[in-house]
């Protein structure tokens, strides 16, 4: 069973400049199926030779049956490119692109309430399922290693490293899922492990955890209520001074709340075990997974 992407993924990509075209190539040479792009003046051309490219998401989604929206598109337009996807019928919408301002994401996520869609992001890494060679978005495939424990975070390269840590310690991974780090985003936490509560391939879930707002504190509370299954969790920025911007739009010492410290405190307290550093990640799943 795969966690948010279906196992048939039939990917479209909008917005193929440089970076999109190189994420894109690589989530084919990974497996995964993409069947259209999107790109402004290039309708009617084919991308590697192979993929066709449209000017539209909709024409897209009607010509090729693309079930699966992944969004390279620069932040001043990468909204609208969310709410065309939508418009378009894509169930699952990943958005990588950095740096939508924040207005913006309020009035995207206005425009998304009720709809049969799912977004992931933005500034996110995306998600990769290495059972079934799906990898929507920007995570290295060569780290990963097929297996049952499920892995979300808020930190791009704090997920690339907890990966490499468990495939190095020959512990596999079911799915892997980036939700971003901006302060709003469409997927959170709290419906990331619920999936993983639910996925039979799933035994462990691994959860990093970041300084600003109160969604980890959320988790914990859904945890403790509903989350069965062994949870490792990190949280970093325990030394970030108040007020100041540390990496992600997101991360930001804005109240008490917003402090590691708080939020290690609610994770452990729903019985989450914490580790003191991400370099402890991989060890610290192979004890729990050990008992």
């Amino acid at each position: 069973m795969t966690v948010l992407a279906p196992t048939q993924t039939r990917l479209l990509v909008q917005g193929l400049g440089r970076d999109g075209s190189f994420q894109a190539a690589s989530c084919r040479e990974y497996g995964t199926r993409m069947v259209a792009g999107v790109h402004p003046g290039r309708g009617g051309t084919l991308f590697e030779g192979e993929v066709p490219i449209f000017e539209s998401a909709k024409q897209a989604v009607g010509e090729t049956g693309a079930n699966v929206g992944l969004i390279f598109v620069p932040a001043p337009f990468a909204p609208d490119a969310i709410i065309e996807q939508a418009d378009a019928g894509l169930p699952l919408i990943v958005c990588i692109t950095e740096g939508i301002p924040v207005m913006d994401m309020v009035r995207v996520l206005a425009y998304l309430e009720g709809m049969p869609v799912r977004l992931l992001g933005p500034n996110c890494p995306g998600l990769i399922v290495p059972a079934t060679r799906v990898k929507v978005g920007i995570v290295p495939g060569n780290l990963m290693l097929p297996g049952r424990v499920g892995v979300v975070s808020r930190s791009g390269t704090l997920t690339y490293e907890a990966i490499a840590q468990l495939t190095q310690r020959d512990i596999g991974q079911s799915t892997c899922i980036g939700i971003g780090g901006d302060p709003l985003h469409g997927t959170t936490f709290v419906d990331v492990l619920g999936k993983f509560q639910d996925d039979p391939g799933t035994d462990a879930i691994v959860m990093i955890g970041e300084i600003g707002g109160s969604r980890e504190q959320q988790a914990a509370e859904f945890v403790a209520r509903e989350v069965t299954k062994p949870v490792v969790a990190a949280i970093v920025g325990n030394t970030a001074p108040p007020g100041k911007r540390m990496g992600h739009a997101g991360a930001i010492v804005t109240g008490k709340a917003a402090l590691a410290s708080e939020k290690i405190k609610a994770l452990r307290e729903a019985g989450v075990h914490v580790v003191d550093s991400p370099a402890e990640i991989g060890a610290s799943v192979a004890h729990l997974l050990s008992k």
